[in-house]
């Protein structure tokens, strides 16, 4: 990302200029000309000095760092979109978002509610299940009956060995690594908090297989545009995955289709007709 510097400069002083001196504590005086704050007394809220704010808006300085860019969100009183606003003319990816936690979004609900005939789950980014439909559970395997701390897709792919028995044998490796390298992709979004910690060290502990593979330090967001996998009643069937993210991207609705033009949407149609009677719980090949 590049830093447009003029773009930068003119978005703080407008945002200089429309910001009162009351809302931000200082008093109006009789004598105030400048429109909004003075530079001097949003580089004293800053927390930076005055000539540097002041390259800042003549388009002058070197690219501000997060931290600074932090102060002069506060300052100016941006709100979340005018400061992801502020990070991207710097040059800087904006800050995670609020996250949504295991609370799901209505938006997503709403949309699961109306899939009936097509299997959907959620989850959030650390591979929690969230809710699901009766097509999912009929086509992957239900988790609820477990555990709610190990309704996780990713402890039970390397804790509970039958979660595999349903995917090719010639993709257990590279589906293993995806979840492990996704699995680090959000841990360092969330910044390493407690609750993504928690889960690495569970699976460290029980699982060396995880422990090696979280070893090689690999990142990578899991974007598997399709699942195989060799359903116990139906046979084969390989399906589309199409994920919608909530704005922090730590909730996922992931909806799976048939490919256009195949004998899946046949499959399909006869695991809406079966059900989920009998079928042993597996992990999604998407999360």
């Amino acid at each position: 990302m590049q830093m447009d510097r003029n773009q930068l400069a003119d978005f703080l002083r407008r945002s200089r200029e429309r910001l009162r001196p009351q809302e931000v504590g200082l008093p109006a005086g009789p004598r105030r000309r400048t429109p909004g704050l003075r530079r001097e007394e949003v580089s004293q809220l800053a927390g930076m000095s005055a000539d540097y704010y002041m390259r800042l808006e003549q388009a002058r300085s070197p690219q501000p760092s997060p931290q600074i860019l932090a102060s002069l969100a506060h300052a100016l009183r941006l709100t979340e979109d005018e400061r992801d606003h502020l990070y991207l003319l710097a040059g800087h990816r904006p800050p995670a978002g609020r996250l949504a936690g295991d609370h799901v979004r209505p938006g997503l609900l709403y949309l699961l509610d109306q899939l009936h005939g097509t299997p959907a789950h959620i989850t959030n980014d650390l591979g929690d299940l969230l809710a699901h439909n009766t097509m999912a559970e009929a086509l992957l395997g239900c988790i609820c009956s477990v555990r709610e701390e190990d309704r996780n897709f990713i402890w039970r792919w390397f804790t509970d060995p039958t979660i595999r028995s349903i995917y090719p044998p010639e993709e257990l490796d590279e589906l293993g690594r995806t979840y492990v390298a996704d699995l680090r992709a959000s841990m360092v979004r969330r910044g390493n908090d407690a609750v993504s910690t928690r889960l690495v060290a569970r699976l460290r502990e029980v699982s060396s297989e995880f422990a090696a593979l979280w070893d090689l330090h690999e990142v990578a967001v899991n974007r598997r545009s399709r699942v195989r996998v060799d359903h116990p009643a139906i046979g084969p069937i390989e399906l589309e995955c199409e994920t919608l993210l909530s704005p922090a991207e730590d909730q996922r609705l992931t909806i799976f289709t048939p490919p256009p033009g195949t004998s899946n949407i046949d499959h399909l149609s006869l695991l809406r007709v079966l059900g989920h009677d009998d079928f042993t719980p597996a992990a999604p090949g998407r999360r």
